[in-house]
């Protein structure tokens, strides 16, 4: 398949996802492609990282894992286009349809508008539990403003690494591109991190997955700056811009920073600073920190519209793409 077919593939997708997303009656009773790519990842964690194994043994296999992990997955995604080209149209309308498994723009905004509708509904009980859906800090440390940093903070990142980068890998690559990304994207979730069990065997999967996603979160700014100019204004657009080149990087991920600040600067409030962990302080710098010190129930509902207005951008830019590619 072409990049232009590709694009038209991913245009559908994009429509489809924003109109279904992740049904519940399909996913309780079929196992998610995520959830198979995590069964994967288990498995080789349970065989090759093993506590008698030295750091650089760990390491080794760690990298050896995921290699393994994203050949198979390349060729997955292989296997299923050539399936897909054998029944012509239809293989393209199911083509869509798995791509579109791939996305979360409505998963997104239903879960992160959960939390709106908690804290209106039902107070900080009702925020925290919607909350707990989506972040991984302890929910019972939040307080309400609390609560709507990280659910804005969610839906930045999670745009980044949700939405424009399956949907930027797809477009280049394919397929294969898409099962790639989302295998290694899983696997950075799983065993990226920095704990004693997995700060060796997943160091390959951490550094990977931050390359993958660096040019999606660049992009996500230009995306957001353009959301923010159709929901807020052009003030927001520039301060968009501003806060994302200014504090990006104060981050401690090289990527999820960007979206978080353009976000940040979009809303005029202050993201990220000291958070909560498995009962360990993490303490990073605000972003935005000329902002609004108290983020509110409002911020998060106007993140939303941000969010479905930037989505709305990344699927005009897609058919424009295809147009000009025709």
């Amino acid at each position: 398949m072409t990049i232009d077919e590709n694009l038209l593939v991913l245009l559908l997708a994009l429509l489809l996802d924003r109109i279904v997303g992740d049904p519940d009656w399909l996913w309780s009773r079929l196992p998610h492609p995520v959830v198979i790519f995590g069964k994967a990842i288990s498995h080789f964690d349970r065989q090759f990282n093993r506590e008698t194994l030295t750091k650089a043994e760990r390491r080794l296999n760690g990298t050896v894992s995921i290699t393994v992990l994203l050949a198979f997955s390349a060729v997955a995604g292989l296997v299923l286009h050539w399936f897909f080209g054998l029944f012509g149209f239809v293989g393209i309308l199911l083509e869509v349809v798995c791509v579109a498994v791939f996305l979360a723009q409505k998963s997104l905004t239903d879960h992160v508008s959960a939390v709106a509708e908690g804290l209106r509904g039902e107070g900080i009980v009702g925020g925290r539990r919607a909350v707990s859906r989506i972040v991984g800090r302890d929910p019972e440390t939040l307080d309400e403003p609390g609560v709507c940093r990280a659910a804005i903070e969610s839906l930045a990142e999670n745009f980044s690494d949700g939405v424009v980068a399956p949907a930027l890998w797809y477009a280049v690559l394919g397929l294969p591109g898409l099962f790639i990304y989302k295998m290694l994207n899983t696997a950075d979730s799983m065993i990226g991190h920095k704990s004693d069990k997995y700060v060796d065997f997943g160091w390959a999967s951490a550094r990977l997955d931050d390359l993958a996603n660096w040019p999606a979160a660049r992009l996500t700014i230009l995306l957001i700056a353009a959301g923010a100019w159709l929901r807020r204004g052009a003030n927001a657009s520039r301060e968009a811009l501003r806060v994302a080149i200014r504090d990006g990087g104060l981050h401690r991920s090289p990527n999820s920073g960007r979206p978080e600040a353009a976000m940040a600067g979009a809303l005029d409030v202050q993201l990220a600073g000291p958070r909560v962990y498995s009962g360990i302080v993490v303490s990073e710098p605000m972003i935005n920190g000329a902002g609004r010190g108290t983020a509110t129930v409002k911020d998060v509902e106007d993140g939303v519209a941000v969010f479905n207005a930037s989505c709305m951008i990344l699927a005009i830019t897609v058919f424009l793409a295809f147009a000009v590619l025709l």
